[in-house]
């Protein structure tokens, strides 16, 4: 539930499109500080020049990064809890499509 001080963000996930760090930082409702410290720790973006004005971001790593906060906010949890979190989320995803993918339910 969003108080008088926050902004609900919602936004459609498109591939071919690129965010810069404003970009990202907007559609997940943070400061871009908050985006540039995950990526300097390298739960967001695997490997990332020092500048930050060539930073280019996906539609997955919008939806890791909302997902990130989600968990941060949500329930408290400091950067490297809600990493793992994401981590064993994304890994439970990928399992399950490939046993979709195999015809096993």
């Amino acid at each position: 539930m969003a108080t008088s001080n926050e902004t609900i963000v919602t936004a459609v996930v498109i591939d071919e499109v690129a965010l810069t760090l404003d970009e990202l930082a907007h559609a997940c409702a943070v400061e871009p500080g908050w985006v540039v410290q995950r990526v300097r720790t390298g739960v967001l973006l695997e490997t990332a020049p020092d500048d930050h004005s060539v930073w280019r971001f996906t539609s997955a790593d919008l939806v890791r990064a909302r997902r990130l906060w989600q968990i941060e906010r949500d329930f408290e949890a400091n950067d490297d809890v809600a990493a793992l979190v994401v981590d064993l989320t994304e890994e439970i995803s990928r399992l399950r499509q490939k046993l979709n993918a195999a015809g096993v339910r």
